[in-house]
């Protein structure tokens, strides 16, 4: 049975005990191939340089870019930590023995066990609910679960990613590890049958298919929504932010799907101390509370407090399933969306 997050964020004060250790004499330096693309993260690794002493050098690129880079590097990538927002990606470089297991009881204290690998070659440091969005004036009896979307009456209301998106994956990977292939195939032919549009965009351009009146019915990432709340966006003024409503779903039974933001140590890590010193610099309060409070996030580690933006979507249960379960089902759920028609 999963927990209020709320519970989950107090049951794991007592880890914030760890400490963190102390600056031990290192190389001065950390090679960080990156895909977060977050102004705010500046903060996040200024505050590691001057913490540690330890100079942060950033690739930055597409996730994939970045895997193949490593792959192509071999033995002689310069990569110390593999960092990006999804469990398909982390999972692709564990396949492709890009990353490595490490040990650190300041990771195994303060994350919790299904916010990591099997083999412990990735983390995730902070996460998303993927929620159900709405237009308030329009749809009278929003879908309550994942499951809803698929209903008749719903025809023509939901817009969503595409197929190739991660999150799409993901969230359909994480349905088949709970409902089983045959129910979810069912599941995303009848979502199929609802959209409002073909699949397009990212998830700022599904919230704004709502306030355009051209959708009833949009899936999101908490972050983009609470994000506009915050310092709002152009292309949507107050009162449409104001006339879109969400709903938590599945709170009766398997809880919110959570994507996460993780890392990992990269397998020929050359300054190896250091990307683990890094990583465990990632569940700090200070690092986990710049999480929430610069990219309204939820903070991987429990007991940290919320940015308000965040916490002024409410309570609410997360589905706590092992990413290790999401990350076997990924080539199912590809397999179903593909035989759906879903583009």
């Amino acid at each position: 049975m999963t927990r209020p997050y709320s519970r989950l964020l107090t049951a794991g004060v007592a880890a914030l005990a760890t400490a963190l250790p102390a600056a031990p004499v290192l190389a001065q330096e950390l090679n960080l191939y990156s895909s977060r693309h977050y102004d705010t993260d500046e903060r996040l690794y200024s505050d590691f340089e001057e913490q540690y002493g330890i100079t942060v050098n950033r690739i930055e690129g597409n996730a994939d870019e970045l895997i193949a880079r490593m792959e192509a590097e071999g033995e002689n990538s310069p990569a110390d930590v593999f960092l990006t927002v999804d469990t398909v990606r982390l999972a692709r470089a564990a396949d492709l023995g890009l990353l490595q297991s490490i040990e650190s009881e300041v990771l195994e204290a303060r994350i919790p066990a299904y916010l990591q690998d099997d083999d412990n070659q990735w983390f995730a440091f902070s996460q998303r609910a993927r929620i159900l969005f709405y237009d308030k004036a329009r749809i009278e009896n929003p879908p309550q679960t994942y499951q809803d979307l698929a209903n008749p009456e719903y025809a023509g209301e939901v817009c969503i990613r595409s197929s190739t998106n991660v999150y799409t994956q993901n969230i359909t990977a994480a349905l088949i590890a709970h409902l089983g292939r045959d129910a979810v195939a069912d599941w995303a032919e009848g979502v199929v049958a609802n959209f409002a549009r073909s699949p397009q965009g990212g998830d700022t351009d599904q919230l704004r298919g709502i306030a355009s009146g051209e959708c009833g019915v949009a899936m999101s990432n908490t972050y983009y929504y609470a994000r506009a709340l915050r310092t709002g966006d152009e292309q949507m003024s107050p009162e449409q932010l104001e006339n879109i409503g969400w709903v938590f779903p599945n709170q009766n039974d398997i809880g919110a799907h959570m994507n996460i933001s993780g890392g990992g140590v990269a397998a020929h890590a050359p300054n190896r101390e250091n990307a683990i010193l890094f990583l465990e610099y990632l569940t700090s309060e200070s690092a986990q509370e710049y999480f929430s409070a610069g990219n309204d996030e939820y903070p991987g580690v429990p007991g940290v407090g919320l940015a308000p933006s965040v916490a002024s979507l409410g309570i609410f249960r997360p589905d706590t399933i092992a990413l290790s379960d999401i990350a076997d089902n990924i080539d199912a759920a590809i397999e179903v969306l593909n035989e759906a028609g879903w583009e």
